[in-house]
C-alpha cells in the first residue's frame, strides 16, 4: 500500500497517509493514458474553421472566354480553384471532432495517471489550504515551502474562490476540483498537489 507524507502550508510534516492500492498503486498503462490525452485534446477542438468553395466565392458567373480558338486553356469560371481569388478545393469545413472513450478505459487512465505521480514522487498531499484573504504571495510561499519549482496542479475537494483566484496569476499553476480532473492536466503538470480531503474523494470515486 503506497504511503505518503502529509504536509501543512508551511511545508512541515504533520503525519502520513495510506493511499488506496487500487487507485494509487497500480501499474500505469501508458497506452490507455495516451488514448485519454488524445481524446481530451480532440474534444477541446472547436472545429469552426471554414473555407469558401467555388460556389461560395462572389463572382465568376460568366465564362471568361469562349471555349475554342483563343490559344488559352479552356476555363468555365474565374472563381475556379486555380485562379487567384478563386474558391478553395477540398478545404476544411465546420465539423465536430468529439468522440467518447469507454468508461472502463477512462477509469483505468485516471488511476494510471495517479499511480504514475506516486511512483515519480510527484504527489504532494497537503493537510488543508485556507486563506484569510485574496493573496497570491501566500500561495507562492506555500509552493516554495513544498519544494515546487515547476508547474503544479492544485486539487481542491470543493470550490474555494479565494484559493483559486490567489493562484490564478501564478505562471504554471492551476487549481481544479476532484470532479473536473482529467488525465491531460495530471500528466501535463509536474507536481500533483492534493488536499487531504480531496484524496478521500478520489479514492471513493475510483476505488
Amino acid at each position: 500500500m503506497p504511503k505518503v507524507t502529509i504536509y501543512d502550508m508551511t511545508g512541515k510534516s504533520v503525519g502520513e497517509l495510506d493511499l488506496s492500492e487500487a487507485v494509487f498503486g497500480i501499474e500505469p498503462n501508458k497506452v490507455v493514458m495516451h488514448a485519454a490525452v488524445v481524446n481530451y485534446l480532440a474534444n477541446q477542438r472547436q472545429g469552426t474553421q471554414s473555407t469558401l468553395t467555388r460556389t461560395e466565392v462572389r463572382g465568376g458567373g460568366r465564362k471568361p472566354w469562349r471555349q475554342k480558338g483563343t490559344g488559352h486553356a479552356r476555363q468555365g469560371s474565374i472563381r475556379a480553384p486555380q485562379w487567384r481569388h478563386g474558391g478553395v478545393a477540398l478545404g476544411p469545413k465546420p465539423r465536430d471532432y468529439k468522440y467518447s472513450l469507454n468508461k472502463k478505459v477512462k477509469r483505468l487512465a485516471m488511476k494510471s495517471a495517479f499511480s504514475s505521480k506516486v511512483q515519480e514522487n510527484n504527489l504532494v498531499v497537503v493537510d488543508s489550504i485556507s486563506l484569510e484573504s485574496y493573496r497570491t504571495k501566500t500561495v507562492v510561499e506555500m509552493l516554495k515551502a513544498l519544494g515546487v519549482e515547476k508547474k503544479a496542479l492544485i486539487v481542491l475537494p470543493e470550490v474555494n474562490k479565494m484559493v483559486a483566484k490567489s493562484a490564478a496569476n501564478i505562471p504554471g499553476v492551476k487549481t481544479t476540483l476532484v470532479n473536473t480532473l482529467n488525465v491531460y492536466d495530471i500528466l501535463n503538470y509536474d507536481k500533483f498537489i492534493v488536499v487531504k480531503d480531496a484524496v478521500a474523494k478520489l479514492e471513493e470515486v475510483y476505488a
